[in-house]
């Protein structure tokens, strides 16, 4: 991986015509744009992008650094091989729903992925936006339904499940199809060492054991403990005892890098926000959605979270901010509500831009060596859609045969 990940918005082929700026540029110089034209004060625009840019900040520096920590430990592991590769794939959906952020998954489990690296990063995207007790869960609890008859945890996480499967099956097929004749870096066809294997997946297995824990036991009245068991304080232990396992000499190499790769994130990610944020402020997209129910709902819900996401380019912001928007609709029109946040979840898979820290996450590891970005952007939002359209698919299947 790269530390510190370029965020160049052009491509060779579009340098003739678009001025050579990194994105973070284009994100505030079109955010402050954006607001004066709106006809916003200067003061209110200031304020917006402030509000903006430092929401999330603080919830991806938790994620980021022990992720990047993590990483930067396994990597100097060389476990990688065919063994590993498909266990990593195979667990990335399951590492994405539990540490809740795709990029998270993405970053702790690509080192050991060798050549299903992209299979990694869809299996890791699908499992956040459609396994409990992530995206489900979340806009479950912003629509308010968490309580309603039928929208219990284990319906979710099974309807979850049988989403999954189909969805993440698209986007490996995509991902293969899409990259055939890319060398993929860190490609080992030796065979694995199960000790070394299971030594290095040690830090996955404890973090599991925490969140599973934390799941059965809920609050313990310890505040210490309590952070343990959640998400963010689970993935810490795992990276402390990643660290534990690395040469001494080299665990300071370790946290430099990840304090670099997050420093560079955060920026991308506070830019984008801002402009997210002012964007969504000016624009009544509750307004775009008609009322009804069944297939001509979930299809609005679906259509109106593309929006937001292509606004808010964070998944997690992005349900954040469809909450307050679909709650009305959803609960006006009387579609199922189960299904109704799933249509939601699938529409937040459109689509991986370089607005979306998930992009360069990606684009920097697993197709590093693609020159040009606007065959990034083909392969992993082309990636994206499928697996968006065919959940969809199933979803309305499904809710025509079982209504």
């Amino acid at each position: 991986m790269t530390d510190a990940p370029s965020t160049s918005l052009t491509s060779p082929d579009l340098k003739s015509y678009v001025p050579d700026l990194p994105l973070v540029i284009c994100m505030v110089v079109l955010t402050v744009v954006l607001g004066l034209a709106a006809g916003l004060g200067a003061n209110e625009v200031v304020g917006q992008f402030n509000a903006g840019f430092g929401r999330a900040l603080g919830e991806f520096a938790l994620i980021l650094l022990p992720s990047f920590t993590l990483a930067a430990a396994l990597s100097l592991q060389n476990i990688a091989s065919n063994a590993a590769g498909r266990t990593v794939a195979l667990a990335s959906p399951v590492a994405g729903a539990g540490m809740i952020c795709p990029d998270t998954a993405y970053a702790a489990l690509s080192p050991a992925a060798g050549r299903y690296k992209m299979d990694t990063a869809f299996g890791a995207y699908a499992g956040f936006k459609l396994l409990y007790p992530a995206g489900p869960l979340i806009v479950a609890a912003g629509l308010g339904v968490t309580s309603a008859q039928g929208v219990e945890p284990a319906t979710l996480l099974l309807c979850g499940v049988l989403l999954t499967l189909p969805v993440w099956a698209a986007g490996v097929v995509w991902g293969r199809f899409a990259t055939r004749g890319t060398a993929t870096t860190g490609e080992t066809e030796g065979p694995a060492d199960n000790g070394r294997l299971l030594r290095a997946f040690a830090p996955f297995l404890v973090m599991a054991a925490l969140l599973i824990l934390g799941g059965v036991v809920g609050t313990t009245g310890n505040n210490a403990l309590d952070f343990l068991l959640l998400p963010k304080g689970a993935l810490i232990t795992a990276a402390i005892l990643a660290l534990l396992q690395t040469p001494s000499d080299k665990r300071r190499a370790c946290l430099d890098s990840a304090v670099r790769r997050t420093g560079s994130l955060l920026l991308v990610i506070g830019a984008a926000s801002a402009f997210g944020a002012v964007l969504t402020g000016l624009v009544a997209l509750d307004r775009l959605v008609p009322q009804g129910d069944g297939a001509l709902t979930l299809i609005a819900l679906f259509a109106l979270t593309v929006l937001f996401k292509l606004a808010q380019g964070s998944s997690m912001a992005t349900f954040a901010a469809i909450a307050p928007v679909a709650t009305p609709i959803v609960l006006a029109s009387g579609v199922n509500e189960i299904a109704a946040v799933f249509a939601i979840c699938l529409g937040s898979f459109i689509a991986i831009l370089p607005n979306d820290s998930y992009y360069w996450l990606v684009r920097r590891d697993a197709l590093e060596d693609e020159p040009s970005e606007g065959r990034v952007i083909h392969i992993l939002t082309g990636g994206a859609l499928v697996q968006a359209l065919v959940g969809m698919a199933v979803l309305l299947a499904a809710v025509a045969l079982w209504p």
